[in-house]
């Protein structure tokens, strides 16, 4: 069941995406070297509490952490600790959600850690890029297919790997709903996008091939050849003409343009 969100529904749902953004922004000014995943954990629960929201990442499904940490050929899902310690060269995805006033916001953004090499920020660039591909295919009259094409199409053609496994979702009361959105599909075909939908577009490339695994924690996920993937996630809502983001880098790069 695909639920439409009225124009109040879906400001509601911007105030908790624009926390998960703020959030974000609160990390970013600490991702560095020397720095434990578990950190990052502590400081984006004790934000999210303190801003009249929580994180229902905990206790999803048995989930142990406030967010998502995957380092370096970590795909998503990794588990923030102590003894994840990031260095010089690494990168970092953070995933996280927040739940306010009954809707729960999502977003994702893959940092830098120190001196990162070319082409692995490369890789950072050409998976937000294909982002911003998909949702300029996230209109109404469109397909789901029109958007995992657009981000498939654009990574493939840099020579990348798509990550099949893992995909969107729609989002607004619940964590995931539907409908899915993968990260490659054909063209005109899926569920169609009408306006008062809600979903997340959250391509997650990697620099080799596109298989993963699962760690024995059940939850992180990993490329088999070892090579580092990007994910980032924005969530959208479908209007006439032009998507309309919820989330917002803005608010990240900002803090990161400061830091440089």
């Amino acid at each position: 069941m695909i639920y439409l969100k009225t124009a109040e529904e879906i400001e509601l749902l911007r105030e908790s995406c624009l926390l998960v953004s703020k959030t974000l922004a609160e990390l970013a000014k600490l991702v560095k070297p020397g720095v434990s995943t578990a950190q990052l954990n502590k400081v984006a629960e004790e934000f999210i509490l303190d801003n009249g929201a929580t994180a229902p990442c905990k206790g999803y499904c048995g989930y142990p952490a406030a967010i998502c940490t995957s380092v370096n050929d970590e795909i998503v899902h990794g588990i923030p600790s102590e003894k994840q310690i990031l260095k010089d060269g690494d990168i970092i995805s953070i995933d996280l959600c927040t739940l306010k006033n009954g809707f729960v916001g999502d977003s994702a953004y893959t940092f830098c850690v120190g001196d990162v090499a070319p082409e692995i920020r490369q890789l950072l660039k050409t998976t937000k890029e294909s982002l911003f591909k998909g949702i300029e295919q996230a209109v109404e009259g469109n397909r789901v297919g029109d958007v995992s094409n657009a981000i498939q199409s654009y990574c493939e053609a840099a020579g990348y790997g798509v990550v099949r496994e893992m995909i969107g979702h729609g989002i607004g009361r619940n964590m995931h709903e539907a409908p899915e959105v993968p990260n490659y599909g054909r063209r005109g075909t899926g569920t169609l996008l009408r306006t008062g939908m809600t979903i997340c577009i959250e391509p997650m490339i990697t620099l080799g091939n596109r298989a993963l695994r699962f760690d024995s924690d059940g939850w992180t996920t990993r490329t088999v050849d070892g090579k580092f993937a990007a994910h980032f996630e924005h969530a959208v809502a479908i209007r006439k003409g032009k998507a309309d983001i919820l989330s917002d880098f803005g608010i990240i790069e900002n803090v990161l343009k400061n830091l440089n």
